[in-house]
């Protein structure tokens, strides 16, 4: 546990399912590349956008997943 309580990784991936649940558009792309530095996996990120699909709605879902597709390509080519 980190000095706030809980670690790096589950806190980004807390943010992750919040801002795509509370559809902050110009936030995902930053909180992704934070999650992946803090150790979440692009699969454990797909899983939470999945979740984020099926309990809050499929538009923000989708918007989700193109935004880290984005992140995605961006970082592969970088």
């Amino acid at each position: 546990m980190g000095p706030r309580g809980l670690p790096r990784k589950i806190r980004s991936m807390l943010n992750l399912a919040m801002i795509s649940i509370l559809n902050r558009p110009h936030e995902p792309k930053a909180h992704i590349k934070g999650a992946l530095t803090n150790g979440v996996s692009r699969d454990e990120i797909r899983e939470i956008f999945m979740q984020v699909s099926i309990y809050a709605g499929i538009p923000a879902g989708v918007d989700s997943f193109r935004i880290a597709r984005e992140v995605f390509a961006e970082l592969d080519r970088g």
